[in-house]
């Protein structure tokens, strides 16, 4: 199973849906044009001002910006269904969610330069600069606990972080959902009950209930 198909079971699962709601318990909302004016149905007035504040902060700098989309983009690559981590916005969702929940902040700063240090023993350089084949060795090291060194293990809980703020912030953008298949409430047709269960229990839809509530015209 590939990354994007484990995290999208992981997304849909009842367990992975907790997961993912708990590391984004206070994502941002789809904006609309007017938000500054407009009290809307899940922002109150003072957490619109809040939002545009976070907003217009900044708390990772550009070589920390280019690392999380590097290695977001690893997480949660481009394919033949869609588009990258990266593509879906997940930088500047990350880059909020440090804002927004100070907790984070820590450890996605410490587990960079982490990366960095490990890339710089290994390879002389800072693991942006790495090339596509150092990047991935050092991440094979540290994206499976169970099988992660001892000595690998700040790098297993920043990369854990990473995964979850990953798989939240794409499965919850527009090109998420539309990866998943999600279709949202739409109208349905009934047709009734099968006729072979009607026939076992011995029963059948009158003419009125046939013409009125169960066959539909197409």
């Amino acid at each position: 199973m590939d990354r994007r198909k484990y995290l999208k079971t992981l997304a849909v699962s009842s367990v992975g849906a907790v997961t993912l709601l708990k590391s984004c318990d206070t994502a941002p909302k789809q904006e609309t044009a007017n938000a500054e004016q407009t009290f809307t149905i899940d922002r109150t007035p003072a957490e619109l001002v809040r939002e545009k504040q976070l907003q217009s902060e900044k708390f990772f700098d550009d070589h920390e910006m280019k690392t999380i989309t590097i290695l977001s983009d690893i997480i949660i690559p481009k394919d033949e269904t869609s588009g990258s981590a990266s593509d879906a916005g997940v930088p500047a969702f990350i880059e909020f969610m440090a804002k927004d929940q100070p907790r984070y902040q820590t450890p996605l700063r410490g587990g960079i330069k982490w990366l960095d240090i490990q890339s710089l023993k290994r390879f002389d350089s800072d693991f942006a600069s790495a090339t596509k084949e150092q990047q991935i060795q050092i991440v094979d090291d540290i994206a499976f606990p169970e099988k992660a060194k001892p000595e690998f293990q700040q790098g297993v809980s920043f990369f854990n972080t990473m995964r979850d703020l990953t798989a939240c912030g794409f499965f919850t953008s527009e090109i998420g959902i539309k990866d998943l298949g999600y279709m949202g409430n739409r109208p349905n047709q009934w047709d009734g009950v099968p006729e072979d269960v009607l026939a076992q229990y011995g029963v059948k839809y009158d003419e009125r209930t046939l013409a009125e509530s169960v066959k539909f015209d197409t």
